[in-house]
């Protein structure tokens, strides 16, 4: 039997706030099976009687009063007492457990009815702050599966909310978290200092359990995550052909952090595709084209990470094959998510809503339930077919490859500007519009071509390589240098198997040597 939550309350500040929650609650795959939820304007109807008569007693048939405590203290009864400030006392005169939510970080601006309302809720219970409504849904997430887990209805955790066994602080890595909070205080005004301690970032996003590290968060911030879950890993491969087959050219298994996982996998695919440079007449900066746009082949692997089931042994498997990319993740499509609502404008229903939270702070979810309506656009307007979303025995997303959709396939040539298909294409599909074959490096402004001749006497590491080419913006760098000489082949890792590795450097390969030395006895 489900459970009846009382969502405050009749004050217009939280409105909207509180039509989305009911609707949140109602969708959730665990929360909707274990709540209905009471909103005044959504459920009561006309009636004669008193509307304060009437919210009181709706109050006193649910099992959770969760109260939104705003600026706003809201009209006041003959005794002085606000609709919230009744609703609050009443569910303490019944005993009914309360989750109080009380907007911003200080009280300062509050009416101050409101501040010694919140002074009281804190007397007695605890609460939680909030800034935006995502950040709401989450504290009222973590909250409402806590209460399940300790009413005995929920004898097992949401995956990213579960205590990683064996885990501790320990295993936490501090400046992982410190970058996490420079980041989500840049892009999503996270209230944490820069100089909180893991165990207060954890606890804010409820990925701390007693002082143990949850399962979410040692994939996001663990020393080495896949010892705890060593499924978490990307398997990546690359085949020549249109199936599976043996011999595999090149594969890697991505170990790591989810941010890691992420950039590692990544990585991997955009070392494999056809890449071209083109000239710098727009600006400074050469503009460099994939195949696969980046952000759909970003994007695609992003949703695989965040939305995988992660009580499966299996593992998200990224396999790039020569006509098409195809990303498998152990999962499937929550209620009421459909392939074909995928196609169009729809809500998020994140499987891991406190992790997939996490990703959102720092701008690797951008937007929740707008992902496969980017890769739809981002494929259309690169002129490739939109992807095809797929229910085999996991969820499956397949990117078909640029080369395979023209009649003269596009090769890795550094420099090149992609063919015109026009009678006012003017450059041969072997020579750079910007650069003869023969000119120098050591002259050369093209981006690669100086990467090339950072490298002439040792391996660098990537940091060593933007010192040495004064370059300070990394997705620059990693756009224009690096990720063109590794798909032409002009580059290698020194540690392939590991490419986020912090001791990773970069080096020649025989064919970057051999342009370089052409170049110099030209």
């Amino acid at each position: 039997m489900s459970s009846r939550i009382f969502i405050s309350s009749v004050q217009k500040e939280f409105k909207a706030e509180r039509t989305a929650l009911a609707r949140f609650i109602a969708d959730d795959p665990l929360l909707g099976k274990q709540f209905e939820t009471f909103v005044f304007e959504r459920d009561v109807p006309a009636t004669d009687r008193r509307p304060d008569a009437v919210y009181l007693d709706e109050l006193a048939r649910c099992d959770l009063y969760l109260g939104l405590f705003g600026d706003e203290y809201g009209w006041e009864n003959s005794d002085g007492l606000s609709p919230t400030h009744l609703e609050f006392n009443k569910a303490a005169e019944l005993h009914i457990p309360r989750l109080i939510y009380v907007k911003g970080q200080d009280d300062q601006n509050k009416h101050p009815k409101m501040r010694n309302l919140i002074h009281a809720a804190g007397n007695e219970i605890i609460r939680r702050r909030f800034e935006s409504y995502d950040d709401l849904r989450a504290n009222i997430y973590a909250s409402l599966v806590s209460h399940l887990e300790s009413t005995g209805v929920l004898h097992q955790l949401p995956w990213d909310a579960t205590p990683a066994r064996g885990a501790t602080l320990g295993d936490v890595d501090a400046k992982a978290i410190a970058k996490f909070v420079r980041g989500a205080r840049k892009w999503r005004n996270f209230p944490l200092a820069e100089d909180a301690s893991p165990a207060e970032v954890l606890d804010k996003l409820h990925m701390l359990n007693g002082d143990a590290p949850t399962q979410g968060a040692i994939l996001l911030f663990g020393r080495e995550p896949q010892r705890f879950l060593p499924a978490s890993l990307i398997k990546c491969a690359h085949f020549h052909g249109t199936t599976i087959a043996k011999p595999i050219p090149a594969h890697l298994d991505v170990r790591g952090t989810a941010f890691e996982l992420v950039n590692g996998a990544v990585d991997f695919v955009l070392s494999k595709i056809n890449v071209s440079v083109g000239t710098r007449k727009q600006s400074s900066q050469a503009p460099v084209a994939y195949e696969i746009p980046l952000e759909v082949v970003r994007e695609g692997i992003v949703n695989a990470v965040a939305h995988r089931d992660y009580t499966s042994n299996a593992s998200v498997q990224v396999s790039l094959f020569a006509d098409r990319l195809e990303i498998w993740n152990p999962g499937y499509l929550p209620p009421p998510l459909t392939l074909e609502l995928l196609r169009h404008e729809h809500r998020s229903f994140p499987r891991n809503l406190l992790f997939a939270e996490a990703l959102y702070l720092v701008r690797y979810i951008e937007r929740y339930g707008t992902g496969t309506g980017d890769m739809i656009r981002l494929c259309r307007e690169a002129g490739l077919p939109e992807p095809d979303f797929r229910l085999t025995d996991g969820f499956v997303t397949i990117i078909q490859r640029l080369a395979r959709m023209k009649s003269a396939p596009i090769t890795p040539q550094v420099g090149q500007k992609p063919r015109q298909s026009g009678p006012e294409s003017d450059a041969s599909p072997t020579q750079s519009p910007t650069q003869s074959p023969t000119q120098s490096p050591t002259h050369s402004t093209d981006p690669v071509n100086r990467l090339l001749l950072a490298l002439e006497v040792c391996p660098k590491s990537a940091g060593e390589l933007r010192q040495s080419l004064d370059l300070k913006h990394r997705p620059t760098f990693r756009d224009n240098y690096i990720y063109p000489a590794l798909a032409a082949g002009l580059i290698e890792r020194t540690i392939p198997d590991k490419p986020t590795s912090r001791l990773q450097k970069y080096r020649l390969t025989e064919k970057g040597r051999a342009l370089l030395s052409k170049s110099e006895t030209s």
